[in-house]
């Protein structure tokens, strides 16, 4: 809780984009072990793009919450959720699916 508190102190000093930087930064950090241990074998950088682009506002800043909380289910739960999305299927056989053929 005093981390999650730390953060919203730290994003209210910030720009509105230096907030919304350090909010998906946070969240690519929540999301990168889950795709690790549920997703083996996904190239990684290209996945987490795609998911940070089709996460919502929400999505991103529960994400960047759990960053410093450590991996929860809501975490992947909500991983779960973009990864599903058809605009996310479409960036990762647009992006991640060449990465992978490499």
């Amino acid at each position: 809780m005093r981390g999650a508190l730390l953060l919203i102190l730290g994003l209210a000093a910030c720009t509105p984009q230096a907030q919304d930087r350090i909010a998906r930064d946070a969240a690519r950090s929540a999301i990168a072990p889950v795709l690790v241990d549920r997703f083996p074998g996904v190239p990684l950088e290209p996945t987490l793009d795609c998911m940070i682009e089709n996460a919502s506002a929400a999505q991103i800043q529960a994400l960047a919450v759990d960053s410093l909380a450590g991996t929860t289910q809501s975490t992947v739960q909500i991983v779960t959720d973009i990864i599903s999305q058809p605009e996310t299927l479409t960036c990762l056989a647009a992006e991640g699916l060449p990465a992978l053929l490499r």
